[in-house]
């Protein structure tokens, strides 16, 4: 077989590489191995040359464009894990067919987890226009067509320290095709063993604040590329419309809280403003004992709605609906999830105010993560400070979140409704919002939002944590489409 591929091998430790040079070096297509970063001196191997890069990090600009010049190859392998991988013998042949065959720019494999001497199967999900996580998960071995690499890399404009290998995704996707490929072909030893509700916040922590940054700035310029990117002009909200009988109302969707949902109706009741507010819980059919709880609350504070809903169907989105085409729902529908609670009594004041302040028609706030006992845990305080009124609505295209507690202005969340889903209904309907309207931003803790065992995404599977990702880049492929109707139209 025709040596036609360069890999290029993310330095760990010289033990480490020695042994994924060894499993390397027999594949039939391996023409040369590239140990990106390290200072040691590797010895020959007979019939594949061995090199060093040492143009910076990783996961720069400067290595991603020298890996570019040294790849002289019809294919490339980028290989980013720190652990000696198994590869199947007919592996890289399966991935250069793959990628020959389709003309894609970028062909991922599904693979194999090994924890604890157990195999596990990791599958992984299509890539779509929409999948613009910079957390997307190829896996950590991956094909490129050598043309569409070299091609990609000579147009990196930006030196990125940390952002280097999605500024070539992206690029890459931009004219190629990238393709999940779904066969295990190989098997890694799993590194990070936290659970999906310890991960998921991973690129709100402070201290990743440097590489946000740099991966704003690498998406905003693919927007811009395929004509998405929307500049920094809204339409205006006019708050006087429609008459409402009450300036807000706290909503909250609820099935199966019994343990929580008490706290949440205290925190909302508790409330001061210079305004008539309202309480709308919806009970989706609760079955341990929370309908009684809210009954009781109801019972004593005329405020309270309790709304059971007709249908048996509806996920949280569906509850939304339900709640802010209440008859009784007010000019402001302020969210609060059943197992939270607010910071203190002038939350709903400050939601309003800032409506009024910002002129926008989604206000977002902070939240402080804490145990079941309301102790802080880490990362602490989430904020979103990614956002910016410029370009915030271009980089909620990035993120897989923006924030809470949210709330709306009801004209608005009336006019786009929110999708009868339990995950992601949130993202879509902000995102939607964004598109044509400024979203304000309280950058100060307005809530107390509890991690437990409870959550529903507090230690979710590979297959739901896969089918979530996938929803919520569909929703950003969508809003993409959507976005560049927009763009073609004010043309």
């Amino acid at each position: 077989m025709k040596k036609n591929l360069t890999c290029f091998i993310r330095y760990s430790d010289k033990e480490t590489v020695e042994q994924i040079i060894n499993i390397l070096k027999d594949s039939a297509p391996v023409k040369e191995i590239v140990i990106a970063g390290g200072d040691d001196i590797y010895p020959a191997v007979e019939g594949v040359d061995v090199s060093v890069l040492r143009s910076g990090g990783f996961a720069s600009s400067a290595t991603v464009r020298e890996a570019g010049a040294m790849a002289k190859t019809p294919f490339v392998l980028v290989y980013s894990g720190l652990s000696v991988p198994d590869i199947g013998k007919y592996t890289l042949s399966r991935l250069i067919q793959a990628c020959w065959t389709t003309g894609a720019g970028l062909v991922y494999p599904d693979f194999y987890d090994r924890k604890n001497n157990t195999l596990s199967p990791h599958p992984l999900i299509d890539y779509q226009e929409g999948s613009l996580r910079d957390d997307f998960d190829f896996g950590s071995l991956v094909i490129y067509d050598g043309n569409a690499f070299r091609d990609a890399c000579s147009r990196m404009e930006r030196d990125f320290k940390f952002a280097g290998w999605y500024d070539l995704r992206l690029k890459i996707s931009q004219t190629h095709t990238v393709l999940h490929l779904p066969e295990y072909l190989y098997t890694v030893t799993e590194t990070d063993l936290r659970k999906s509700g310890e991960k998921q916040h991973d690129y709100v922590d402070p201290r990743n604040r440097a590489v946000q940054v740099e991966m704003e700035f690498a998406c905003t310029d693919h927007l811009k590329v395929i004509n998405a990117w929307l500049k920094p002009v809204f339409d205006r909200i006019s708050f006087s419309e429609t008459e409402f009988e009450n300036e807000a109302s706290v909503i909250i969707p609820v099935r199966n809280r019994a343990r929580t949902i008490g706290d949440a109706i205290e925190s909302v009741l508790s409330q001061e403003a210079p305004f008539s507010f309202n309480l709308i819980v919806v009970d989706n059919h609760s079955t341990d004992g929370t309908t009684d709880v809210v009954r009781s609350f109801a019972g004593r504070d005329k405020r309270l709605i309790h709304h059971i809903p007709d249908r048996k169907d509806l996920g949280i989105g569906g509850c939304w609906n339900e709640a802010v085409f209440h008859p009784e729902c007010g000019k402001f529908s302020i969210q609060l999830d059943s197992d939270d609670l607010y910071i203190d009594n002038s939350v709903i004041a400050r939601i309003v105010d800032s409506f009024y302040s910002q002129q926008c028609a989604m206000v977002i706030g902070s939240y402080q993560m804490v145990n079941f006992d309301l102790e802080e845990i880490p990362p602490g305080l989430i904020d979103h400070r990614e956002w910016t009124p410029e370009n915030g609505r271009n980089n909620a295209l990035r993120i897989n979140g923006l924030g809470a507690p949210r709330a709306f202005y009801t004209p608005v969340i009336r006019s786009i409704g929110i999708p009868d889903v339990s995950y992601g209904e949130d993202y879509a309907a902000g995102l939607a919002i964004s598109r044509n309207y400024q979203i304000g931003r309280i950058y100060e803790s307005l809530y107390l939002c509890r991690r437990w065992e409870g959550n529903t995404d507090a230690a979710l599977d590979i297959v739901r944590t896969n089918a979530n990702n996938l929803y919520k880049d569909r929703i950003r492929t969508m809003e993409l489409m959507a976005r560049k109707r927009k763009v073609s139209l004010q043309r």
